[in-house]
């Protein structure tokens, strides 16, 4: 059975591209849309890039996101986010 190590307590997400952050420079990221809206997130190389990917996550949901150390994140709307791991 997998489980969820948190590594880091949850932070709020960046809500533009010019914040977005690491996530203290997380490899796999638990995020939790803790509201009733659809949330867009927003995956980038740098902080402030035009060329970052995008996807959008239900309310009231939780996803995983496996990026790059360096890859930065933001979100529309303020959402929570953990630096996590994977553990048997």
């Amino acid at each position: 059975m997998q489980r969820t190590k948190i590594i880091e307590s949850e932070v709020s997400t960046a809500v533009s591209a010019g914040t977005a952050t690491s996530i203290s420079s997380a490899t796999c990221v638990r995020l939790h849309n803790n509201t009733s809206g659809i949330v867009t997130v927003g995956v980038s190389t740098i902080v402030g890039a035009a060329t970052t990917a995008y996807f959008s996550m239900p309310g009231n949901s939780v996803e995983f996101l496996e990026k790059l150390s360096t890859d930065v994140i933001w979100t529309s709307s303020e959402i929570k986010a953990s630096k996590v791991g994977f553990t048997n």
